[in-house]
C-alpha cells in the first residue's frame, strides 16, 4: 500500500476506529486501575468509620469533617497539580502523586487522636490533588472531542467498580482480620489499599508515554491521523477568535484562571459541579450509615449490598457516555441523569426505611449519579481549546472538590435534624439544581467550533 494510500486508509471511520481503539487498550486499563485504587483510598474512610467511632471514640461530626477536609486540600492543590502534569508530563506527574498518596493512605491505619486524622486526610488530598483532573487532561492529548466522552467514561467507570469491589472487599477485611496481628479491621483495610498505589505509580512511569508522539507502540501514521484531529479540534474552537501575536508572551496562569471566571458558561459549569459532587459525596460517605440504618445486617453483608449501587453505575456510565458519543449530545443526557437521581433519591425517601425498596433505589439514583460527571466533564473539555484546558478542567474541578469539602459535613447536619429523609430530600434539590444551572450555562455558551460547544457538530453536541 503507498503512501497515500494508506492515509486514505486510516483516515476511514473503521481506520480511525481502529487506531483509536489500539489507544484505549494501551493506557486505559492502567489508567483505570490507578483510579480504582485512588477511588478506594479516598472512601474507605466510610466503612472505617463503622469500626473507628468504637476503637478511637470518634463522633459522627469528628467523621464528618475527616471525610471533607480530604476535598479542601485536593481543592487547594488542584491547579498547581494540573499545571505541573502540563509541565512535567504524565509519567512523572502520576509517579510523584501516587508514591506520595499511596504512603499517607497507609499511614492513616495509624490514626489516635481527630487532629491527627484531620491532618492525614487533608494530606491525602493534597497529594491526590490533580490525578482525576490530570488524567482528563491527559486524555485531550489523544482523543479527539468526539471520542472523549466514551475515554472519559471508561476511565471514569473505574471509581465505579472499585466501588463494587470496596464493599465486600472492605466488609470482609473488617470482619475476618479484626484483632489480626494486634490490628483492628479498619487498620487493616488502610493499610492494605494504600500501599498499592505506591506499586501502581512505578509501573505507570515507565508504562506511559506523555503524547502520541513519544508512543513507539504508535506507527508514524497512526500519530500523524491522531495529530489531524486534535489539529481539527483546536482549529474549530479558535474559529472566529481574534489571531494570536506569535510575539507576545502567553498569558499567565492567574490572568487564565481570571478570563475563564469572567466567562458565565465556565463559571456556571463550575457551580453545577459543585452541586453535583457535594450531592454524590455525601451520599457516598454516608451510604453505609444510611443502610445499617435501612437494617443490613454484618458488616460482610453491608458491603455486598452497598456493590449493587456501584455496579449498577458502572454499568450505566459507560452505556451512557457511549450513547452521548453516538448521538453527538450531552446536554438531555446529562439532564436525564439528574431526573435519574432525584427520582431513585425520591424512591428511598418513599420506601420509608425498606431495605429492598431503599436499595433499589439507590441503585437506580447511582445509574444517574455516576454517569453525570463524565458527561459535565466532556462538555467543558469541549469549551477550551489546548492553551487553556489544562486551568480550565483543574478549575471546574476545584469547584466540584469544593463541594465535595463541604458535602459529607452539611449532609452530617441534615442526618442529625431530619434523618435519612431530610438527607436525601437535600441531595435531590441539590442534583436538580445542577441539571437547571447546567442548561442555563449552555445557553450563554459562546458559539464557536468543537465537537462540545460553538456551531456545527459542537453546538449540537453540547446544546441538543
Amino acid at each position: 500500500m503507498t503512501h497515500g494510500a494508506t492515509i486514505l486508509h486510516l483516515r476511514g471511520a473503521a481506520g480511525m476506529s481502529a487506531i483509536y481503539r489500539k489507544v484505549s487498550w494501551r493506557l486505559l486499563p492502567l489508567l483505570m486501575l490507578c483510579y480504582g485504587v485512588a477511588y478506594l483510598d479516598r472512601v474507605n474512610v466510610s466503612y472505617a468509620k463503622l469500626q473507628m467511632g468504637a476503637s478511637l471514640d470518634f463522633s459522627d461530626q469528628v467523621y464528618a469533617w475527616g471525610a471533607g477536609i480530604f476535598f479542601l486540600g485536593y481543592c487547594l492543590f488542584e491547579l498547581p497539580s494540573n499545571l505541573l502534569f502540563e509541565k512535567m508530563g504524565a509519567r512523572k506527574t502520576l509517579l510523584r502523586i501516587m508514591l506520595c498518596w499511596g504512603a499517607t493512605a497507609a499511614a492513616s491505619a495509624f490514626v489516635r487522636e481527630p487532629v491527627e486524622f484531620y491532618i492525614l486526610r487533608f494530606m491525602l488530598g493534597v497529594f491526590e490533588a490533580g490525578f482525576f483532573p490530570g488524567v482528563v487532561l491527559y486524555l485531550t492529548y489523544w482523543f479527539p472531542a468526539a471520542r472523549r466522552a466514551r475515554a472519559i467514561a471508561l476511565f471514569g467507570s473505574a471509581a465505579l467498580m472499585a466501588g463494587v469491589a470496596a464493599g465486600p472487599l472492605c466488609g470482609a477485611t473488617l470482619q475476618y482480620l479484626h484483632d489480626y496481628g494486634g490490628l483492628d479491621g479498619w487498620q487493616w483495610m488502610l493499610l492494605l489499599q494504600g500501599l498499592p498505589a505506591t506499586l501502581l505509580g512505578v509501573v505507570a512511569y515507565f508504562y506511559l508515554d506523555d503524547k502520541p508522539q513519544d508512543a513507539r507502540w504508535l506507527s508514524s501514521f497512526e500519530q500523524q491521523m491522531i495529530e489531524q484531529d486534535l489539529e481539527r479540534d483546536e482549529a474549530a474552537l479558535n474559529a472566529g477568535q481574534p489571531a494570536a501575536d506569535s510575539d507576545a508572551e502567553p498569558p499567565s496562569a492567574l490572568s487564565t484562571v481570571w478570563s475563564l471566571l469572567r466567562e458565565p458558561s465556565i463559571s456556571l459549569l463550575a457551580l453545577a459541579n459543585l452541586l453535583l459532587l457535594a450531592a454524590s459525596y455525601a451520599l457516598v460517605f454516608w451510604s453505609p450509615t444510611l443502610m445499617q440504618r435501612w437494617g443490613a445486617g454484618s458488616h460482610m453483608q453491608l458491603g455486598l449490598l452497598a456493590a449493587i449501587p456501584n455496579l449498577a453505575g458502572a454499568i450505566g456510565m459507560i452505556m451512557i457516555g457511549y450513547d452521548s458519543d453516538r448521538r453527538h449530545e450531552r446536554r438531555g443526557h446529562f439532564i436525564a441523569c439528574m431526573v435519574l437521581a432525584a427520582g431513585g433519591l425520591g424512591l428511598a425517601i418513599a420506601a420509608d426505611h425498606n431495605l429492598a425498596w431503599s436499595l433499589a433505589g439507590l441503585t437506580l439514583a447511582s445509574l444517574g449519579i455516576a454517569s453525570a460527571s463524565p458527561l459535565l466533564v466532556s462538555i467543558v473539555t469541549g469549551l477550551l481549546n489546548r492553551s487553556r484546558a489544562a486551568i480550565g478542567i483543574a478549575l471546574v474541578g476545584s469547584f466540584g472538590l469544593l463541594g465535595g469539602a463541604v458535602g459529607p459535613p452539611l449532609s452530617e447536619r441534615m442526618l442529625h435534624w431530619g434523618g435519612s429523609a431530610g438527607m436525601l430530600a437535600a441531595l435531590i434539590v441539590l442534583y436538580l439544581a445542577a441539571g437547571v444551572i447546567l442548561l442555563w450555562a449552555l445557553r450563554l455558551a459562546p458559539r464557536r467550533g468543537g465537537p462540545d460547544a460553538g456551531h456545527g457538530q459542537t453546538d449540537k453536541m453540547a446544546r441538543n
